[in-house]
């Protein structure tokens, strides 16, 4: 029994030195995933924040068109509704066709 013992000492002495390099490699393996999924993180975050401002600056331009002269588009989309009723009447064209024929 005492010559099994005698054996594994200087087998777990050999063996701490190498499981500690071990772990501390997987320690910096760990940090090098956690500073990458952040940088990629923080490049989605910035993309997101572009989007968002280019469609905040849209939104404003349409509420600006809508609050501005939105009773007068809504007008001018109307007469030329109108126009295409009195023309389809007139040439016997559809719309359909008239759409067709612009494609």
């Amino acid at each position: 029994m005492e010559g099994t013992i005698a054996v594994f000492i200087p087998i777990i002495a050999l063996m701490i030195p190498i499981v500690a390099i071990w772990t501390k490699h997987q320690q910096k393996i760990a940090e090098m995933q956690v500073h990458t999924t952040a940088d990629a993180t923080a490049e989605k975050a910035a993309q997101y924040a572009s989007k968002i401002t280019a469609l905040e600056d849209r939104v404003r331009v349409l509420e600006r068109i809508v609050t501005d002269k939105g009773y007068d588009v809504a007008t001018q989309i109307e007469a030329l509704r109108d126009q295409r009723r009195v023309d389809e009447s007139d040439s016997g064209v559809s719309i359909e066709t008239l759409r067709r024929e612009r494609v």
